[in-house]
């Protein structure tokens, strides 16, 4: 079997006045997230300049330690410094955050994962810290600003229904003196629902790892400017679902019909008002960030067609011309071809069109023989609706690998990326061995075996959910150099699993509030908080309601 391969991977608040004894160098000003600096992650013009809701990467895959299950992890707000400091990343509260899949291949989602947040802040016109004192549990007094969410699922179009409210996020990562024990944080926020499903949302290492210099003509001209992971070392938002496979396969049969395609969106309000709180899911809204399969909007949409692609549905992808022309005529094997001499392959590309619209299949006449990851594939599709569309597909069936190959098919391990996308799927590598060929002949391309000489993430992934690695509390700066690989990392926590029972309440929502304030005053401050309110008793906060 010859088979194969690619990557994608604010809300302004309410002014408010800040009292403080430190010294304030310019004003007040209603920010959400900054962006930390230029990034792949941010592959479109108008969602670069808005973070809260710029998902970075998805990743779908059967859970290797739950027969049954599959996973979704879905990232969001790029490039966080773990200083970033005072304002940190929340997810944005006017923000609707999506997972969308599709079970029957008409590019149209039969089941939505629906997340939305809220703010609780207690921390008025008193403070511009996140914490006062060393923070031990979701609910701790310390913690002055905290954000929880509701989840919602809809099922075949029909209305959503709330699955959890006011459940509790991990929240960044201040650092080892405001937060001890970040794993035991990571593990309240890890909740088990009816059904058997697991839900996680908060802070996360970024697990995607790769060289950016690719822009840089492609590594340099001469593959010199290789082997650095770009992301080291930064944060992102994770949200993860983990639900047993009837939930999403097609009628319910995971044994039938055990293809199934995944995308994220995002939405805001088509109008946002500077100050204005509300129910997020309400009003007319607008689709801005959408991600199916990694590096997508970033190397094969044009720059004209980027934005249009984020606000643009599945459904619609085989009537875009300009798109089909990107995949069936790519444009990095030409410039590969016109840097390094490695001759393009002949075109129309319709391995391609089997990698990213179709899925890999023998129904679609296309030139890989194999049946791997379309919904053609399933027993109960209906293939006159089926659409050739761009998502991440995934085959429920293909058995767990006991010895996972950071190259996924095309290094002979056929449940890595394309079909599906694990963690440490080395996504940038298998994917320039498609676009230069691999994938129709099922051979390394000896001349770019080494990629882009980041073969695994520098932190550990976690062995149970949420899988990813805790969120780094180290500047980015700081750290020196080091070979690209696994290092000694804060997993996520073997036995991160927190059952919730019923119960109700309901949290303050208010903006968030960013100011620019210098001065060393403010470390006195807090170590005298600190000291006065390190001993006291920390009251229950808002309980977890599931229905």
């Amino acid at each position: 079997m010859r088979l194969t391969l690619r990557r994608r991977g604010r809300r302004t608040g309410t002014v408010l006045a800040l009292a403080a004894c430190v010294a304030v160098s310019g004003g007040l000003y209603a920010l959400g997230p900054g962006p930390a600096g230029a990034s792949s992650h941010r592959e479109a013009p108008l969602v670069a300049l808005d973070p809260a809701v710029d998902a970075t990467d998805l990743y779908a895959f059967v859970s290797p330690d739950r027969p049954g299950y599959v996973t979704f992890v879905a990232n969001w707000v790029p490039f966080q410094e773990p200083n970033g400091g005072p304002n940190f990343y929340p997810f944005a509260t006017d923000a609707q955050y999506m997972i969308n899949v599709d079970s029957d291949g008409d590019a149209r989602p039969d089941a939505r994962f629906r997340w939305t947040f809220k703010n609780v802040d207690k921390r008025g016109n008193s403070t511009f810290l996140l914490n006062n004192g060393p923070v031990t549990s979701l609910d701790d007094e310390n913690l002055l600003f905290k954000q929880t969410y509701t989840l919602e699922s809809s099922f075949n179009g029909e209305a959503f229904r709330t699955r959890a409210t006011n459940v509790g996020v991990a929240p960044s990562r201040v650092g080892p003196a405001s937060m001890p024990d970040y794993g035991a944080l990571r593990e309240q926020a890890t909740v088990k629902l009816p059904g058997g499903w697991r839900i996680f949302a908060g802070q996360a290492d970024d697990p995607f790892f790769l060289d950016l210099r690719v822009f840089d003509l492609l590594y340099g001209g001469d593959l010199s400017e290789t082997g650095q992971d770009t992301l080291a070392g930064y944060n992102v938002n994770t949200i993860a679902l983990e639900v047993p496979f009837k939930d999403v396969a097609l009628r319910g049969d995971g044994e039938r019909n055990p293809v199934i395609g995944v995308w994220t969106t995002t939405e805001r309000p088509r109008v946002r008002i500077t100050g204005r709180t509300g129910d997020p899911r309400g009003g007319d809204r607008v689709q801005v960030s959408r991600l199916g399969n990694p590096l997508v909007n970033e190397v094969v949409v044009p720059a004209g067609l980027k934005d249009a692609f984020n606000a643009s549905r599945p459904d619609g992808d085989a009537k875009i011309p300009q798109l089909v022309k990107r995949v069936t005529e790519p444009e990095v094997p030409k410039l590969i071809e016109a840097i390094y001499n490695i001759p393009a392959p002949a075109t129309p590309r319709n391995d391609l069109v089997e990698i990213f619209l179709t899925g890999i299949t023998t129904k679609a006449n296309g030139p890989i023989k194999a049946d791997l990851n379309s919904q053609l594939n399933n027993a109960d599709v209906n293939p006159s609706k089926f659409r050739p569309s761009e998502m991440l597909r995934l085959n429920l069936s293909t058995p767990v690998t006991a010895d996972p190959n950071r190259l996924g098919v095309i290094g002979g391990d056929l449940q890595g990326f394309p079909n599906g996308r694990r963690l440490a799927d080395d996504v940038v590598d298998i994917e320039l061995q498609a676009l230069v060929g691999a994938a129709q002949t099922g051979q390394i391309v000896d001349a770019l075996a080494a990629g882009d000489a980041v073969d695994a993430n520098e932190n550990a992934f976690g062995d149970t959910f949420p899988y990813v690695a805790l969120p780094n509390a180290t500047a980015v700066n700081a750290a020196a150099a080091a070979p690209a690989g696994p290092a000694s990392a804060d997993p996520s926590p073997a036995s991160a699993s927190t059952t919730v029972e019923e119960g109700m309440s309901t949290g303050d929502t208010m903006a968030v509030v960013g100011s620019s304030v210098a001065g060393g005053l403010g470390l006195l401050l807090f170590a005298g908080w600190w000291m006065r309110r390190r001993n006291r008793t920390h009251p229950h906060g808002p309980e977890t309601h599931v229905h």
